[in-house]
């Protein structure tokens, strides 16, 4: 279904915003997805060349990828991408410069399954599965994990230290090779760094489990480091403290997230009164949680306590389509000067999403069968409001990743 709009224009939506060392012309931002049209290899393809230079057109736009994985050992989903070696590195070199060249700026989302990755996809490489804990999202994981013969095992205190000073740096030392102007750490949803965080997943007895601060020190440690290597304003965060996705049961566990994110985002702000200022923190809403929606009875709590906490640029994501056509939580968030705004899913099936919201167009419904998919079609078949195009389905479902021929 279309979403009916009202101008933005006119709005403090519309109004620019420094993150880092960048001036933002909008502050509707595209957050992070997880999408499937990289390589086998995991280098990115044309077709995302095309889709982020499409999404980039109103200058001034923040752009973060969809979920990249930090190493071979951190995937366990087919065709996603990474950002590990040089081939991954001009693959996305050929979409920073397309993002630069139209005035936009694009952060990449550091990614780590753990836990949930495919145990067949990983044993393939000869790799495990690995986590905070031995812990499954639920029974049917750890009984396919058992059939495959790839168990789900805790990474040494040694791989944990290896994961700050060596897969992190090396991810983000390459991100900023191939023109990131941003890394973003994907610490929400169950993923990795999330495991470690709460204590549903992390039942650790040396340092980096048992209390929020050991809990926290994985996440504070990685953000150390890659300050110091390429700058904390380059560095960015996202976090989800009410999301159930991934059995991850936060509200429901012994400690409240009000200890253990309010620990991690005071944290962050003393080091911002250090000097050391990282560039964001982006914070899923609890309107969401993983890819659906939540209705309002069922909502666990409120992100207002990050903002009370954290004095510097907020991106926060999660059905900002509720209230159209006149967005006012939208309109309400971005008036304290420093809020970014995400939209998701309305960003995949308009390209030129930010143009619509400032004109007043009506928005493309998004069609959720084609997120996971491998081809082009509900990927690059969206038309912009200016030059509207019909797609040929049969055609498009043709058109599968290739390599950029610069590679």
């Amino acid at each position: 279904m279309s979403v009916k709009v009202t101008p933005l224009k006119d709005t403090a939506v519309f109004e620019s915003i420094k993150v880092g060392k960048n001036e933002l012309k909008t502050k509707i931002a595209f957050p992070p997805t997880t999408r499937f049209r990289a390589l086998d290899d995991h280098t990115p393809s044309d077709l995302q060349v095309k889709y982020y230079d499409d999404r980039s057109k109103f200058p001034g736009t923040l752009l973060v990828t969809e979920g990249t994985f930090v190493s071979q050992q951190a995937g366990g989903y087919p065709n996603a991408p990474g950002i590990w070696n040089d081939n991954h590195v001009k693959g996305w070199k050929a979409v920073t410069d397309k993002v630069h060249a139209n005035g936009s700026f694009i952060s990449t989302q550091l990614w780590f399954l753990g836990r949930v990755a495919h145990p067949a996809v990983l044993k393939a490489h000869g790799l495990n599965p690995v986590s905070a804990s031995a812990t499954y999202e639920n029974e049917a994981a750890q009984k396919l994990a058992e059939e495959t013969g790839n168990p789900v095992r805790a990474l040494t205190t040694q791989e944990v230290k290896d994961l700050v000073t060596k897969t992190y740096a090396n991810a983000a030392q390459k991100a900023i090779e191939a023109g990131f102007d941003y890394v973003e750490l994907h610490a929400a949803h169950g993923y990795l760094l999330d495991q470690f965080l709460q204590p549903c997943t992390n039942q650790r007895t040396d340092e980096y489990g048992g209390s929020i601060e050991n809990r926290a020190r994985l996440v504070l440690e990685i953000i150390d480091h890659l300050s110091e290597l390429i700058g904390a304003d380059r560095v960015a965060i996202r976090i989800s403290p009410w999301a159930t996705f991934q059995s991850m049961k936060a509200h429901n566990d012994t400690v409240h997230p009000y200890a253990t994110f309010g620990y991690l985002v005071h944290e962050l702000q003393k080091r911002a009164n250090e000097g050391k200022q990282i560039a964001y923190i982006s914070v899923v809403e609890p309107r969401v949680s993983g890819i659906l929606d939540v209705d309002p009875e069922d909502r666990a709590g409120s992100n207002e306590f990050i903002s009370r906490i954290w004095k510097g640029v907020i991106l926060k994501a999660g059905n900002y389509s509720y209230d159209a056509p006149n967005f006012d939580s939208l309109k309400e968030d971005v008036a304290d000067k420093r809020t970014l705004v995400g939209f998701s899913r309305y960003f995949t099936s308009n390209p030129d999403l930010v143009q619509r919201l400032h004109d007043g167009i009506d928005l493309n419904a998004y069609d959720r069968n084609t997120f996971y998919t491998k081809n082009n079609w509900g990927y690059n078949t969206f038309s912009t409001a200016k030059e509207p195009v019909k797609f040929v389905e049969e055609d498009e479902v043709k058109k599968v990743a290739q390599a950029i021929k610069a590679l």
